[in-house]
Parts: structure tokens; C-alpha cells; sequence
């Protein structure tokens, strides 16, 4: 974990077009305003292609603070999604103004659609990426290099970021924040916002887990990479570490010495948060068992206990809908 010591400003510039997507820029922008708040120090610019003021998708206007030229270091790069995309070509002038600003950023990010863009722009190639889950498999057809998640919600590749649809741009905010101010000042920013620091699923139920920071250990991200994106997979012990060519000893070592739990107990609880969602979506507790990776449904719900102190088919029932009882 990088903690941000500069006594400089941290410049966040995200840019912006005719039909951006509100919540793509207002979701991240008031993640870092609030960090600000409890103590960070982020300057937000909005830029457009040309510098001229924006229309979002909902008729309101947005005022920008010039174009790409202008903005000659910014520390983080995002690029806003918008509902043309994939529909339209990316505008010449929006490739341009992406490729200027990611060669001047640390580190390059996108919201929903707006990996489209950083993929455009060549950004994307050989790396892997997501986007909203209705287009992930048009990404994927459009650039054969770029390697699509289409269940996550949130990829780092190196300085490369890209999130999925809409207010996932929330998670990948808090996440860059989560970098630079730790977790203690991100828990604050999630709390005042009252949104969650981590959320539980995949993008087939529209919202995944946030693991914050990846470990330091490279090849220890590889395997949280490869049970994230893949929670229902044989993730024996034997196997991940067959995976990386290590001792199984060595590979349990850094989960201790990094993520503070074993491989087992790590695999255990990415599933069990499959198996949330998947309860959230209307599976059966049987079927939400099988799909998360469990055994059995008596192993899922042996979690479940230990965890919530409740069965599957409670939570369901207490938590399947957002509907409340005493608002009837």
C-alpha cells in the first residue's frame, strides 16, 4: 500500500464529452471531494477534447476547465463512460485528448464504457480490463488483446484501471484513495457517503468485491486475480500452488504474512460472497451453493452461520428485496 506523503495537490482529471454519463463523473468527483474532507488533498478538473462545456447524458451541462493540452501533470487519468459507446466510433479528437493525458498521469483509469476509449486509444492491449457487463463481450470482440473480465468490477493492470458500469466508478475511487490515505481516511470517506468499502458479488449480480490495495508479493496477486475472477474454480491449495510453481508452504507463508488468513479461508469467503449475490439475485440456496464453488449446500451454509449467524434461506428472506417493511 502506497500511502500519498506529497505536500502537493493530488490532480484528478477526468475527462468529459457531449452525452457523458452523469454518475461517471459525479460518482468518483464526490469520492475524492469527501477524501478531502477527512483529511486528502485532491484537485478535480474536468477537460473536455477541445475545452468547450459538456452536455451529460441527462441534459445538464457541465462546466469544464479546459482541454487535454492544458492539464500537463495530472497524477490520476479517468475517462467517464457515456451511452454512445459501443454504439459510435470513438471521435478522433477524444483518442487524441486520452493518449495526451494518459502519457502525462501515474496512473489511467476508466468508468463503465469509458474503457472503450482507453482501449481505442491503445491503452488497453495486452492488459486486462472490464467494463458494464451488457457490452464486456463487445469490448472483448473489438480488441482481441485486451483480456475481459466481464464479471468484475474493478481491474488494475499495472497503472491501468477500468471499472464496470456506472456507480462501480464509486468502488474504483475509493479504491485509488484506498492507495494513497490507507484504509482508516477510505472507511471514513465509505461511511460518510454511506456507501460500502467493499461490496460482495460479481457484475452478474451489479456489484463485486473491492480487495483494496493488491498484496505486494506479485505472485501472490496473481492468485487473488485468479480466485476473483474465477470463485467456482478448483483453488485447492495443491492447485494454486501448482499454479505459481512454489511450495504449498511457501504460498500459505504469504497469505499469512500479507491478507492475514490462509489460502483455504480466502477462497471460502470470496465464494461465500458469490453466494450472497447470487442469493440476491433469486438462486435458491441449492443453486447458490453449486454456482459460488461450494461442495454442498450444508458447506455454504455452515459459512453463512459462522458468518452472519444465519442460514442462507434467512438471509434471503431478510435481504432479497430493498423494499421496507415500515415504509409499507
Amino acid at each position: 500500500m502506497s500511502v500519498d506523503s506529497s505536500p502537493h495537490p493530488h490532480r484528478v482529471a477526468i475527462l468529459v464529452y457531449d452525452g457523458v454519463k452523469l454518475l461517471d463523473v459525479a460518482g468518483p468527483a464526490e469520492v475524492f471531494a469527501e477524501a478531502n474532507r477527512c483529511g486528502a488533498d485532491y484537485r478535480i478538473v474536468l477537460l473536455s477534447p477541445t475545452g468547450a462545456d459538456v452536455g451529460s447524458s441527462i441534459g445538464i451541462h457541465l462546466s469544464v476547465d479546459g482541454d487535454a493540452e492544458s492539464e500537463h501533470s495530472p497524477d490520476t487519468f479517468l475517462v467517464a463512460g457515456g451511452d454512445f459507446y459501443p454504439r459510435t466510433a470513438i471521435a478522433r479528437d477524444l483518442i487524441d485528448a486520452t493518449n495526451t493525458l494518459a502519457t502525462r498521469a501515474a496512473r489511467v483509469g476508466s468508468i463503465c464504457t469509458g474503457a472503450f476509449v482507453l482501449a481505442a486509444a491503445g491503452l488497453l492491449d495486452g492488459k486486462r480490463a472490464t467494463t458494464h457487463w451488457k457490452v464486456a463481450h463487445q469490448l472483448a470482440a473489438r480488441h482481441p488483446t485486451t483480456h475481459v473480465e466481464p464479471d468484475s468490477i474493478y481491474v488494475r493492470d499495472g497503472t491501468t484501471y477500468t471499472s464496470a458500469g456506472v456507480s462501480a466508478g464509486i468502488d474504483l475511487a475509493l479504491a485509488l484513495v484506498e492507495e494513497d490515505h490507507g484504509p482508516e481516511l477510505t472507511r471514513d470517506v465509505a461511511r460518510h457517503l454511506v456507501v460500502y468499502l467493499q461490496r460482495a458479488g460479481g457484475q452478474s449480480q451489479f456489484s463485486a468485491p473491492l480487495q483494496g490495495p493488491p498484496p505486494r508479493t506479485p505472485a501472490l496477486r496473481r492468485i487473488v486475480d485468479l480466485v476473483t475472477a474465477d470463485p467456482a474454480g478448483n483453488h485447492s491449495l495443491t492447485e494454486l500452488a501448482t499454479h505459481l510453481n512454489v511450495s504449498a508452504r511457501h504460498l500459505t507463508r504469504l497469505f499469512r504474512t500479507e491478507l492475514s488468513t490462509t489460502p483455504a479461508r480466502y477462497v471460502e469467503l470470496i465464494r461465500f460472497d458469490l453466494a450472497k449475490a447470487l442469493l440476491d439475485q433469486g438462486h435458491n440456496a441449492t443453486q447458490a451453493a453449486s454456482l459460488a464453488g461450494f461442495p454442498s449446500y450444508e458447506s455454504l451454509r455452515r459459512v453463512f452461520v459462522r458468518e452472519l449467524s444465519m442460514s442462507p434461506t434467512v438471509y434471503q428472506r431478510r435481504f432479497g428485496t430493498a423494499h421496507r417493511a415500515d415504509a409499507e
